[in-house]
């Protein structure tokens, strides 16, 4: 009986079908996770901290520097104790990081704070919210970009200024010595001077130079040995000097210059009514044509220019024909004329901050005739406006007439006054 029961059992299950049977396999078999446990929560717990410090990083607008903490050699930080046992604990989850290593895994930490503290002060991790000092005073509304413009928009355009002004002003007490020969007549006496120097130059940085430049000196004297004359001068000059170049290379310019110069009052002897000079008595004209070189050396200590004109013009003009035998002038007439060669040296050296040189040298020669006159004005300044000047002057002149010291004439002077420049 119990075989039988047997060859039933074994006969029905071999009867099921295929598919029956690979169901009932399948219902056996069981699903097993390769992966250890402990690995895989060890893998989510740092796909957490990382998605936390990306949105960290991401909602901060600059590094947020306590992040180096975990990462750098595991320290003691006062302030995370402090605040895991304060009762308005604020901490973050870096800070509930460090606690947890703290209390688990003692043995990790490697420094405490004290420790750097002896190296450098510790660095606050924590942004400091910093509050602005002003206020909204006016809330300006922002206007869109295609916005029209109603009101009218005048532009103003700034010509460049290629003009440049300068001048120099003095007032100064006086030694003069005055050679018995000398061409305008004078005796050496004390006296005051008065001397102004005024520029204007024109440059329009593209090779074209217009420069101006105008003397006056005028200086009067009263001797007590004269009896005749209350009042002399003993120093009188107007002189005009005008340039117009053309750049040639850096330093050189194609010139036109023209100098012009006479006196403002007659020129007078101690006890002697005779008129050696007047106003336009003589009246000199110069024009030349020739290159002028730009000096600029030591630093800019030296400045000023040298004109070299191989064609030159000399015209000498008297208004009183009284005085035309004096300057050279034909009796009966008022001017004479010659063509020759001139040459000009017109230079300013600053040879320390309160001591100036000025010096201009002219020569001209009709091949008949020299003239070279050399004046040196060396200025000693004390303060803005308080100076001290020596002038010498030097004069040569064959067509003069000769006298004690032949054809050679001297001037010179020391004064102390006042002085401003600008």
């Amino acid at each position: 009986m119990n075989l039988k029961i047997f060859l039933l059992a074994v006969s029905a299950v071999f009867s099921l079908p295929m598919d029956a049977q690979s169901r009932l396999r399948n219902s056996r078999s069981h699903k097993v996770d390769t992966v250890p446990v402990l690995v895989k929560s060890y893998m989510d717990s740092l796909s957490v901290s990382k998605a936390k410090i990306d949105s960290a990083a991401v909602e901060s607008d600059v590094n947020d520097g306590r992040y180096y903490r975990l990462f750098a050699p595991l320290t003691f930080y006062h302030g995370v104790a402090g605040d895991m046992f304060s009762l308005e604990h604020d901490g973050d989850e870096q800070d509930y990081t460090l606690a947890n290593i703290y209390m688990n895994r003692p043995d990790l930490v490697r420094n405490t704070e004290r420790q750097l503290e002896l190296v450098g002060p510790v660095i606050n991790p924590y942004q400091e919210s910093v509050t602005p000092e002003t206020e909204l005073v006016q809330k300006v509304v922002k206007k869109t970009e295609n916005a029209d413009i109603e009101a009218p928009v005048d532009i103003f355009v700034a010509k460049p200024n290629f003009w440049k002004f300068s001048g120099n002003y003095s007032l100064q007490l006086f030694q003069n010595y005055v050679s018995d020969n000398w061409y305008k007549g004078g005796e050496s006496n004390y006296s005051m001077l008065g001397t102004v120097t005024l520029q204007a130059n024109y440059n329009n940085k593209q090779r074209f130079r217009w420069e101006n430049k105008l003397e006056m000196r005028l200086g009067l004297q009263n001797s007590k040995g004269d009896t005749l004359h209350t009042v002399r001068s003993s120093e009188d000059l107007i002189r005009y000097t005008g340039k117009v170049g053309l750049q040639a290379t850096k330093r050189w310019y194609y010139t036109l210059q023209l100098i012009a110069s006479t006196q403002f009052m007659r020129s007078l002897k101690s006890n002697d009514r005779t008129v050696y000079s007047d106003f336009l008595s003589p009246l000199y004209i110069n024009p030349s044509l020739g290159m002028d070189y730009t000096v600029n050396a030591f630093k800019n200590r030296l400045t000023g220019s040298i004109h070299l004109a191989p064609i030159a013009y000399n015209l000498t003009y008297v208004k009183d024909s009284k005085l035309a035998s004096r300057f050279g002038v034909e009796e009966g007439k008022h001017t004479k004329y010659d063509f020759g060669s001139e040459v000009t040296f017109d230079l300013a050296w600053k040879i320390a901050d309160n001591i100036s040189w000025k010096t201009r040298l002219y020569g001209y020669t009709s091949y008949k005739r020299v003239l070279v006159e050399w004046e040196n004005t060396v200025t000693f300044i004390f303060n803005k406006y308080i100076s001290s000047n020596v002038f010498i002057y030097p004069r040569f002149d064959d067509g003069a007439k000769r006298g004690k010291h032949g054809y050679m004439q001297m001037k010179e002077f020391i004064s102390l006054g006042f002085n401003y420049g600008f």
